[in-house]
């Protein structure tokens, strides 16, 4: 257990203690994950290699914490490439654990970081949200839509999968709530992004915390 203060504000982070697989030293280490105090938000990372290099994530991290935004960070242990369920699959398959499952259904909201192969990246979110019901936002590098999520099967919250006919085994429990693109990979995330980022994380944990509210009522 770690207390990072950053700026005036101090934070207590669950932090890696090995070097990847399981608990890891840095956060470019495939299935490492790092635990905020508060389970309000996790970031899911694409695992590192010379394509898919973490360091958007990381930066985009430092401002969320920055802003006083808990934040948790999973690397996914495999990340790399498309999932194994995309047309014409191959090369390096991506996918997700039940126990990674599991660590995201702890989280009030979900930001996913993908890359800039279109037919890779649209299937990877399908994937990922299958079986978690969360509201996600995703930051990638390449230009996409809401519908392009929902052609596939992702829940969005502009575009529903039925609009294009999609079956219903194909559905995934979570919704792509927000998109933020133009964030390339293994380069510096200017600080526009990361402003657009925060703030679209702002807005989604106060809708979830309303409507949690009036859930209690």
């Amino acid at each position: 257990m770690a207390r990072l203060k950053i700026g005036r504000k101090t934070q207590v982070i669950d932090c890696r203690e090995t070097a990847g697989l399981g608990l890891g030293g840095g956060l470019a280490q495939r299935d490492t994950f790092s635990e905020a105090e508060e389970p309000d938000l996790i970031v899911l990372s694409m695992g590192p290699s010379n394509r898919h290099i973490t360091k958007p994530v990381c930066e985009i991290t430092y401002g969320l914490r920055e802003e006083g935004l808990q934040t948790s960070v999973m690397v996914m242990r495999a990340g790399v490439g498309g999932s194994e369920d995309r047309p014409l699959a191959g090369g390096g398959i991506s996918g997700i654990s039940p126990h990674e499952e599991k660590k995201m259904r702890k989280h009030k909201l979900a930001i996913i970081h993908l890359g800039n192969v279109f037919r890779h990246f649209v299937y990877k979110a399908r994937n990922y949200l299958r079986n978690v019901e969360i509201p996600a936002i995703i930051v990638c590098q390449a230009p996409v839509g809401f519908e392009d999520f929902a052609k596939v099967g992702v829940l969005t919250e502009k575009f529903h999968p039925d609009e294009f006919n999609v079956p219903k085994i194909n559905h995934t429990k979570g919704k792509v709530v927000d998109i933020v693109t133009g964030v390339i990979r293994g380069q510096t995330c200017p600080q526009s992004k990361i402003n657009e980022i925060i703030e679209k994380v702002n807005y989604w944990l106060n809708v979830i915390k309303l409507e949690e509210k009036k859930n209690n009522k």
